[in-house]
Formats: structure tokens, C-alpha cells, sequence
């Protein structure tokens, strides 16, 4: 259990520093502006401007993400004619698989990275939080006067952003405020809940080809479609509104970046293509020069071979002048003229 222990320090620790420089960094900016130093909301602020510098700090990773999904969505026709020839073998299918994955530049993990990548952030932004509230106690770049402030910190006075749906509805105490703090964590939870599923499925039923809505991939897909949301949801009554906030403001970042990539850099044979290649016309027209589609030429027919002139008829009397000689062609007669 010590090893252990030693292991989560040893990836924790840079963590509690770098969020809690950058939680600073931010109260700090909103305290500037006029919040209350010690009230939540310039804490809850400062929790979404961790968000977007974390998220904009992995947009590399979800290009990358993106350029290996939409290569998993354009070579499943080429998985499905692995299946059909090495069904029987499935060995030699899974070599070729991979095989196929390493040849087009294929990871099929890649789409879980973003949220592999998040997930010991999520946790030292949750550890950091709690144990703040619980026992005051300062990680990274927090003093003990500033994890006190940010563990008692109250969203309009009434809303602990330490607080989570289970613990308002066990902890007893003022019942106004526990329901208070239960309806906002409820409305977060549905909110993530609800983003999470909204980004699989605009995925799905916009940037997916139709040979890709069949296969394996396919059909990961639409297990995570649901999978993904009801864990969430489940878990997320657990945690406290300021990771609520986190969790919440990632997955709306991700679902507009998504939207983004799929109106402007749809992939090939998919719904996204068709609607952007309509708006393209619609501005094209609008503008008065309409889009003129390229035009494949068709290739031309081989020349025919020149139709071979066949001799005439000869009379008797015609053939008994020539000798009984076949007539030659004219341009044997003019051949024989001009020698």
C-alpha cells in the first residue's frame, strides 16, 4: 500500500502545483475586478478559466483525436473485408487488423486519450477541493489561509462549491440550503450527463459514413453513446459542485469544438459533407458566382480501325479485258499510274 501510495504522490504532487497556480492566478484576476476575494463565485470562475487553460492546452491531442477517429470511419470497409476473408482465423484477423491500423496511421485508442489525460486532473482538482473544505489543508501553491477560504467559499452566499448532491442530502444541517445545493448539483449533473451524450451522438449522426455505422467501430460507438452518460451521472451525485463546474465546462468545450471541426473539416461520405458542400453553394450563389463542380472527363473511345474497300463486281467482258486479274484497289491503280 505504500508503493502505491508513493506512485499517486509521485503523479499527484506536480498536479496540485500546476492547478493551484493556476486557480490562483485566476482568483487573483477576478479579485482584481471587483468579486469578493472570499466569496465562491470568483472561486467558481477561477475553476472554469482552469478549465479552458487545460483544454486549450490539449487541443494537439484532440486534432490528433480527431484525424485517427475519422481514419477509423473511413477504413472500416476495409476491416470488413478482414472479417470476411480471415473470419475463420482469429489470429491471423487480429495481425491483419493491426497490421491495417500501423499501415493508415490508426490508433483506436485515441479517442479515450482526452479523457485518460483529464482524469488525474479531475482527481487533484477534487482531492485539492475536498480536503480544503474538510481539514483546511493547503496542496501545491495554496497557504493554508487561501485552502480555507477555498474550501468555505459559497456560490451567492448559499451554495458551497465544496459541497456534492449525496453529502447536502446526508449531512443534515439547514434544509432550505441542502435543497438549494441539491438543486444545483442535480442541474450539473444533468447538464454533464446530457453534453456527454449530445457529443457521442453528434459524432455519430453527422461525421460517420454509412459503411462505418455497421461495423465494430460502429457498434463501440453506440455502447459509449449510452454507457458513457448513465456512469456519469451516477458518479457524479458524489462529487462537489466546483468539479461539477470542471467536468461540466469541459464536456460544453468539447462538444463546440467538435461542432467546429465537423461543419468546417467534415470527413468524406458523411451527412457533415453534403450540409457543407449546400452552404457552400448557398454562399457561392449569394455572392453571384455560382460553384461550378469539377467535371471528370470521360475517357475517350480507341479510334476505329478504316473500313477495308472491297473489289467491285466484274461483268464477263470486263473480266476478259483485265486478263481474268481481280481489280486492284485505286490505290494500287494509282500506284501502277504513277510507276
Amino acid at each position: 500500500m505504500g508503493f502505491i501510495g508513493d506512485i499517486g504522490s509521485f503523479i499527484m504532487t506536480p498536479l496540485y502545483y500546476i492547478i493551484s497556480a493556476i486557480l490562483i492566478g485566476f482568483h487573483k484576476f477576478f479579485s482584481q475586478i471587483g468579486l469578493d476575494p472570499e466569496g465562491g463565485l470568483a472561486w467558481a470562475l477561477s475553476i472554469i478559466g482552469l478549465t479552458v487553460v487545460i483544454r486549450t492546452a490539449l487541443i494537439p491531442l484532440f486534432v490528433k483525436q480527431i484525424k485517427s477517429s475519422r481514419n477509423m470511419q473511413l477504413i472500416q470497409p476495409k476491416v470488413k473485408e478482414l472479417q470476411k476473408k480471415y473470419g475463420h482465423d482469429r489470429e491471423r484477423l487480429a495481425q491483419e487488423t493491426m497490421k491495417l491500423y500501423k499501415d493508415t496511421g490508426t490508433n483506436p485508442f485515441s479517442s479515450c486519450l482526452p479523457i485518460l489525460l483529464q482524469m488525474p486532473i479531475f482527481f487533484a482538482l477534487f482531492r485539492l477541493l475536498d480536503q480544503a473544505a474538510k481539514k483546511g489543508t493547503a496542496h501545491g501553491f495554496l497557504t493554508e489561509d487561501l485552502a480555507d477560504k477555498f474550501g468555505k467559499s459559497q456560490i451567492f452566499g448559499a451554495i458551497p462549491i465544496s459541497d456534492s448532491f449525496w453529502g447536502a442530502r446526508t449531512w443534515g444541517g439547514n434544509p432550505d440550503a441542502n435543497g438549494l445545493v441539491m438543486a444545483v448539483a442535480l442541474v450539473l449533473v444533468l447538464m454533464m450527463t446530457a453534453t456527454t451524450f449530445l457529443t457521442q451522438r453528434q459524432l455519430m449522426s453527422k461525421n460517420m459514413p454509412k459503411d462505418a455505422l455497421s461495423g465494430p467501430y460502429a457498434q463501440q460507438q453506440k455502447m459509449l453513446l449510452y454507457i458513457l452518460p448513465v456512469a456519469f451521472g451516477l458518479g457524479g451525485v458524489a462529487f462537489p459542485i466546483g468539479v461539477l463546474l470542471y467536468w461540466t465546462t469541459s464536456n460544453l468545450w468539447t462538444m463546440s469544438q467538435q461542432f467546429y471541426v465537423i461543419r468546417n473539416n467534415p470527413a468524406p461520405g458523411t451527412p457533415a459533407e453534403e450540409a457543407k458542400k449546400e452552404r457552400d453553394k448557398a454562399k457561392a450563389l449569394k455572392k453571384g458566382t455560382p460553384l461550378v463542380e469539377e467535371v471528370v472527363p470521360e475517357p475517350e473511345a480507341p479510334p476505329r480501325p478504316a473500313a477495308r474497300q472491297q473489289p467491285k463486281k466484274q461483268s464477263k467482258s470486263q473480266r476478259k479485258q483485265s486478263g481474268g486479274k481481280p481489280p486492284g484497289r485505286p490505290n494500287d491503280q494509282n500506284q501502277g499510274d504513277s510507276r
